[in-house]
């Protein structure tokens, strides 16, 4: 498979950090121009209060061999987004990768309130950074992407449709949150094929994302002494190794056979031969139902 995205334009919509950062720096390692998005820059954060920045997302991208380009867009506000879209037409004249990373609700859910009991406000909010930030930046940018054949939108998620069909996401507005993102992927597919366009959604397993590993107070080289509290984060992935699964969709000449499809990190490395950045294989969602909701002691042979 030829992995060269030399000429190929991407915008990663929430890119300052995780999985975004992750696709928008593999992006960039295959050769593509990445613009890359979100609230977070050196002169304000945003309300996740965290150091990350998108200029720094940038310059990462640019390291790695692409060209990365860092938009300040708050992707509630759909003349921000409008503009955004506007400037890479101007720029690049074309749209080849969209991915809709956007989230930044890790503060905002409770995973013991229940409905009645959870703030309204937060719960809605929620719902915003999930849902109503996609729907505005496919809105925008889909006009742009359909213009050449072969163009990508990729919607990140957390959870398979198949695991989220069966598992209460333990939390009611998290669990809305990621099934919603699933449907739209499938939503698009139906509106983009005969465009010659494809949709997917794409969850990643455990993800060593900068929040998750500052939870454990670990960092990612010292990412395995978290095992001592947390057994099972042995199954953990890097934001890379969803990186990597981007890429080889975005090359695949066949990409088209995923259109509408819910997709996970796993399941990709299996089916283009990814490995994380350790040279391993992890296949969470395969792990997660045979070993970890069984209640089986975490080991992970065989899952990675």
């Amino acid at each position: 498979m030829n992995e060269s995205m030399d000429g190929k334009v991407a915008l990663v919509a929430g890119a300052t950090r995780g999985a975004g950062r992750g696709i928008a720096v593999e992006l960039g390692a295959a050769g593509a121009t990445v613009y890359v998005t979100g609230r977070s820059t050196r002169q304000r954060r945003s309300e996740m209060d965290r150091p990350e920045t998108i200029e720094e997302t940038a310059e990462l991208v640019t390291a790695a061999g692409g060209r990365g380009i860092a938009v300040p867009v708050d992707h509630l506000e759909s003349d921000q987004v409008r503009a955004l879209v506007e400037r890479i037409d101007r720029e690049r004249g074309r749209l080849d990768v969209l991915v809709n990373d956007i989230w930044g609700g890790e503060l905002l859910f409770s995973w013991t309130d229940r409905l009645w009991e959870h703030s309204l406000d937060k719960g809605l909010r929620i719902l915003r950074l999930a849902i109503d930030t996609h729907i505005i930046t496919s809105h925008h940018a889909l006009p742009l992407l359909i213009r050449r054949p072969g163009g990508l939108v990729i919607e990140v998620t957390d959870g398979t449709a198949e695991y989220n069909a069966d598992h209460y996401r333990v939390s009611f507005f998290y669990d809305l949150a990621k099934t919603s993102v699933t449907r739209m992927a499938f939503a698009q597919a139906k509106e983009l094929a005969p465009h010659d366009a494809t949709a997917v959604s794409l969850t990643p397993g455990w993800l060593r994302s900068e929040i998750m590993l500052d939870t454990y107070g670990v960092t990612e080289a010292t990412w395995r002494d978290a095992l001592a509290v947390q057994p099972h984060f042995a199954i953990s992935e890097t934001p890379a190794y969803t990186g990597r699964a981007v890429v080889a969709l975005a090359t695949d000449p066949q990409v088209s056979r995923w259109n509408g499809r819910s997709l996970s990190t796993g399941q990709l490395a299996r089916e283009y031969g990814l490995t994380d950045v350790d040279g391993s294989r992890p296949d969470a969602w395969r792990y997660l139902v045979e070993v970890q909701d069984a209640g089986r002691p975490a080991d992970v042979t065989g899952y990675r």
